[in-house]
């Protein structure tokens, strides 16, 4: 949603002053018309207080879940809100994105950037160097989200009344949920809440947990001499050296186990209390393939090879076999990856229109690559006997066709009885009748 300075203005004044229940109720209705103009229905007293109310998110009365297949092969579990606290979380959301500003070192989910700009600031160097936080999103407690909304630029610890409506706003956010936790040095599950994956909340919250992490971080990097970004939970450096002279004057590797640099990063991060997933640690060189959140940065930003060839591949069905043979071919290896689908099979046609759209924003739209295949797409797409009806078009042709079929039928059978009326007497003619 887009808001004007005016109404930019307006949200960030009434959070300043909030100072009760019927403030925070207003601010979200204020919100909500914005959305939704003059035609929604105001969120109430009563809703909100069954969306504090911890015991309802216990109940599971407020989120559904899944999980969808990782490209690791692993699943990784989405939680989505009800209608209701789906609202709830959307107005929510525009209400803390106006008031909190993310690091400049934050790349995911900030308005204005993309993983293109956070793998720009990586490409044609030497060395690249990835990290990813384990359990990002449930690994931050209900307590870590209260604690921060006290200060800057929440400022929702100044007195007790404020302090209750971060308590409101934290209950909207997470949810109860089974997560790894230490305790006395050995990880266990325990049930407690955190940020749900899945949340309209989540990300902006992410951001503002980690503003720490990231100041420090780029601290670190800053030190000794690299760049630095974070995309979500993956953390890059890059840099053209790989060496760094101790304050003993000793020359070491960088990016090495146990090296000066391995071991404050390291520590940065648990004091923040998140954990290095050692699995994603990676050191890319030079002269082999570099990559930052899923995009290759050797020379310039560009698309994984195996990217393009998976569209040129779908387009080629398409126009060999037809699309009714490509899109037969083309499900089995979406169910493969995905997973997961949703109740609606996928539509072939909106997916590589979406692939092609993505190619033109990394590569350019006016890329040789992406130019030809979106040609040999338009042809396709042109051709009406190549494109399928929208599942919405064909089920309303079956009521159609199903109507006017009945209709045929019924007078049809009405002709037969007023005959039998007229030639054999009523009872025979009610006998037919109810026989149909």
């Amino acid at each position: 949603m887009k808001t004007n300075q005016i109404q930019k203005k307006e949200i960030i004044t009434q959070f300043s002053k909030m100072n009760s229940k019927s403030d925070f109720l207003s601010l979200l209705n204020y919100t909500k018309f914005l959305i939704y103009g003059d035609k929604i229905f105001p969120f109430t007293e009563k809703q909100l207080n069954f969306y504090i109310n911890a015991s309802n998110y216990k109940d599971n009365k407020t989120y559904t879940s899944f999980e969808i297949k990782k490209k690791s092969g692993k699943t990784r579990t989405i939680h989505a809100p009800n209608k209701g606290l789906k609202e709830l979380q959307k107005c929510l959301n525009i209400i803390l994105s106006l008031v909190y500003t993310p690091h400049t070192s934050a790349f995911g989910f900030v308005k204005g950037k993309s993983i293109i700009d956070n793998a720009k600031k990586h490409t044609n160097k030497n060395y690249v160097y990835n990290i990813d936080l384990k359990d990002f999103f449930p690994s931050i407690d209900a307590s870590r989200v209260w604690a921060r909304f006290k200060y800057p630029p929440f400022n929702l610890g100044t007195n007790k009344n404020r302090e209750q409506i971060a308590n409101m706003i934290k209950a909207i956010c997470c949810t109860p949920m089974l997560v790894e936790r230490e305790v006395d040095g050995i990880w266990a599950n325990k049930i407690t809440s955190v940020l749900p994956q899945g949340a309209a909340t989540s990300p902006i919250l992410t951001n503002a947990i980690c503003e720490r992490l990231d100041i420090r971080l780029t601290g670190l990097s800053k030190r000794f001499g690299l760049e630095y970004s974070r995309y979500a939970d993956d953390i890059t450096f890059s840099s053209m050296h790989n060496t760094y002279a101790t304050e003993k004057g000793i020359q070491e590797s960088i990016y090495k186990t146990e090296s000066t640099f391995d071991r404050e990063l390291r520590r940065i991060i648990s004091s923040q209390n998140f954990r290095v997933n050692e699995k994603k640690v990676r050191l890319q060189k030079r002269g082999y393939k570099q990559e930052v959140t899923g995009l290759i940065v050797n020379e310039k930003v560009n698309t994984p090879n195996f990217y393009v060839k998976e569209i040129r591949q779908w387009i080629y069905f398409w126009e060999s076999k037809g699309y009714d043979k490509a899109y037969e071919l083309f499900l089995k290896k979406y169910l493969k990856n995905k997973g997961i689908v949703t109740n609606s099979k996928p539509n072939m046609h909106m997916v590589i229109e979406g692939k092609l759209l993505y190619l033109k924003m990394v590569k350019g739209e006016t890329n040789t690559t992406y130019l030809k295949l979106k040609s040999r797409f338009d042809k396709l797409v042109n051709n009406k006997n190549n494109v399928p009806k929208p599942n919405y078009i064909i089920e309303e042709n079956k009521i159609i066709n199903n109507v006017a079929e009945k209709k045929q039928s019924y007078n049809k059978n009405m002709n037969v009885i007023i005959q039998t009326i007229l030639k054999d007497g009523l009872e025979k003619a009610m006998s037919l009748y109810k026989s149909e």
